[in-house]
């Protein structure tokens, strides 16, 4: 699986609930970032003018998971991460996988 290269930090209580809620620490989903062919897309409906969200589309374990994240403070922060249809639907259109 490698290592991230990034810095990642997230809200421990908010992991824990992830896992309960969608099967996946973001221990794990922060692989999703050293997918070569990960897709990164704005979170128009939850992005401020304060604060920019966003998705990472990836593949980790050969399943495409959706992470949801924003940039502070020079780290990724993640605070949502699933297997859902919706980002695999994304992940397979822009690499072009039929």
């Amino acid at each position: 699986m490698g290592t991230p290269s990034s810095n990642f930090e997230w809200d421990n209580r908010k992991n824990y609930q992830n896992i309960e809620k969608h099967n996946i620490s973001f221990e794990i989903a922060q692989y999703a970032f050293n997918d070569p062919d990960r897709v990164i897309a704005l979170d128009r409906k939850h992005s401020t003018y304060k604060e920019k969200r966003f998705f990472c589309y990836g593949k980790v374990q050969n399943h495409i998971v959706t992470v949801r994240f924003t940039w502070r403070n020079g780290n990724i922060r993640i605070f949502k991460a699933g297997y859902w249809r919706e980002g695999k639907d994304v992940y397979y259109e822009k690499n072009k996988i039929y």
